[in-house]
């Protein structure tokens, strides 16, 4: 059943059917994509203000790098012997290892 088929049917009932199916449609959107985003942008943004110097980390274009300093709004991280490279704070993200990590030690 498509959405556009539950419309109609919406449409050719009382109208407070019609008012409670688009209630029910808000209330799953929120519940099945809403929520769940800002849960997981939470959860990011609690793992970047938790770095701190010397952790490994991962940024969004792919770099591997140690965390060498850390500033208000970006951190230098070292990704090879003596070449330290600024990225923003908003770049870096768990890899896949940490997020595993951190989902284990939540389940504990």
């Amino acid at each position: 059943m498509t959405v556009l088929s539950i419309f109609l049917q919406a449409a050719t009932g009382s109208g407070m059917s019609s008012i409670l199916m688009m209630v029910a449609l808000i209330a799953i959107f929120y519940f099945f994509m809403i929520r769940p985003q800002t849960k997981r942008q939470k959860e990011i943004r609690k793992f970047r203000e938790s770095l701190t110097t010397g952790d490994k980390i991962v940024t969004a274009g792919g770099l591997f790098g140690k965390i060498k300093e850390v500033k208000s709004d970006s951190f230098i991280i070292e990704i090879a012997e003596n070449t330290r490279v600024r990225i923003a704070k908003d770049s870096v993200y768990p890899s896949v290892a940490e997020a595993k990590d951190s989902g284990a030690d939540q389940a504990k």
